[in-house]
């Protein structure tokens, strides 16, 4: 299951060196260019909580085989792409797929470990993934620069054609049954509420933020979403539980997660445009400078997993985002000054802590939950991690409009996780169960 979610997060890293070539022959803008990489992300978030809770109620092996197919073929077509049009249609179909995939691969690996297992699991798999997520710069900018960018969507096809056959042969569901109808009045707001505050976000710096298209989108987008918080609450069977938030460790464990992916999309994708746009690297030297986000993660995540089974979520969570926090600062510093050293240590410095800002998190996630409720706690954590992905990205492309500064960007995000750090410190318990 950790090379499904090495699928994914190769997708991510290696579009975000691959930008820079594509709005060029496909005569993007800047801001349609960052749509590549966040209509995909604001998908796959819209519908990774639906993923689960269909999960809970249908089954795992047919919806699990249904979106890798998509998301397979998808890819194909976003590789044939002869327009921005065409590419960011395939890869919104893609971003489908990919909820379909993300939270059912957790759910299977959850299920098959005993409980005072789950940590050292969740870190395999992550550490699995991060091996994917650490060749997608260097092999975006290999394929970018040798071949052609189209190759980093044909690469997907025959790995997803290999993973479905494993989990349908080896995969046999547990009984399920349908006590209630699934939650479409909410998907239907979620999806709104959500696509209209990012295309509010996003067009505000390009558009005019008191023009009125941006503001509907604003003003839809809370109006949406705070009527989706109030049916959530009053049916028996919703696609999110906004119930289960009451539990302060979930919530705060939910929000570690969100502040990790956004740090992560904003270091890969802005992290590629700088050393593109300002330090004028080819794609293969961007990519290859980008591996030190990544390659620590494969060493690292495994531990973290251990170390989430023994000490709980609190410290190893904690700890990771206040470092997390100093290495976006050097970034920023780095970039400021234009010295290279710093953006590199920084770079390390993330690599090391992000594996305790996913792991012990999501640990705290499932077993806050009884069994039945896993897929849906999954789909939630992965809900607010691929937000995390789709807000930083929108918010980062909005400061970076405003204020054509890398080193703003990145000081943005170390704001807003400190902000996080001091949620999380008040609403974390200690001890193992949490």
């Amino acid at each position: 299951m950790g090379a499904i979610l090495g699928v994914i997060s190769l997708d991510e890293t290696v579009v975000s060196v691959a930008l820079p070539t594509i709005r060029k022959e496909l005569h993007l803008s800047r801001l349609d260019a960052h749509w590549v990489v966040n209509i995909y992300l604001l998908v796959l978030a819209c519908f990774a909580a639906a993923a689960g809770r269909l999960g809970d109620i249908l089954g795992i092996r047919a919806l699990l085989s249904t979106g890798l197919l998509i998301f397979g073929l998808s890819s194909a077509l976003g590789g044939f792409a002869q327009n921005g049009f065409a590419l960011l249609t395939a890869r919104a179909i893609q971003g489908f797929g990919a909820a379909l995939i993300f939270p059912l691969s957790l759910v299977i690996l959850v299920q098959s470990f005993d409980e005072k297992e789950r940590g050292l699991a969740l870190g395999l798999y992550g550490g699995i993934g991060t091996v994917f997520l650490s060749l997608g710069p260097l092999v975006g900018g290999l394929l970018t620069e040798y071949l052609s960018w189209r190759w980093i969507f044909w690469l997907n096809p025959p790995i997803v054609l290999v993973v479905g056959a494993v989990a349908w042969m080896f995969w046999r569901d547990t009984p399920r049954q349908m006590e209630h109808g699934f939650d479409w009045k909410g998907l239907v707001l979620l999806v709104l509420g959500l696509a209209a505050l990012v295309f509010g976000i996003m067009e505000g710096p390009d558009r005019g933020w008191g023009q009125p298209e941006v503001l509907a989108g604003l003003v839809f987008g809370v109006f949406c979403l705070g009527a989706f918080a109030g049916i959530e609450r009053r049916i028996p069977a919703p696609l999110i539980a906004v119930s289960l938030f009451a539990n302060a460790n979930l919530a705060a464990s939910n929000m570690i997660l969100f502040t990790a992916q956004f740090g992560k999309i904003v270091l890969f994708v802005f992290g590629a445009a700088y050393f593109q746009s300002s330090l004028g690297y080819s794609p293969l030297i961007a990519g290859a400078a980008l591996l030190p986000i990544a390659l620590p993660q494969i060493f690292i995540a495994p531990i973290a997993g251990r170390v989430a089974d023994k000490f709980g979520t609190r410290v190893p969570s904690l700890t990771g985002t206040a470092f997390g926090i100093i290495a976006v600062c050097l970034v920023a510093l780095g970039m400021y000054v234009n010295f290279a050293a710093l953006i590199y240590a920084g770079f390390v410095l993330w690599g090391v802590c992000v594996p305790f800002l996913f792991v012990p998190p999501r640990r705290a996630i499932m077993v806050s939950v009884p069994r039945n409720l896993h897929g849906q706690a999954s789909g939630i954590s992965m809900t607010f991690q691929l937000l995390g992905g789709t807000v930083g990205m929108a918010l980062g492309s909005s400061v970076f409009a405003i204020t054509a500064s890398y080193p703003l960007v990145f000081s943005f995000v170390a704001g807003f996780a400190a902000c996080v750090l001091l949620y999380s410190f008040r609403s974390l318990s200690s001890g193992n169960q949490a």
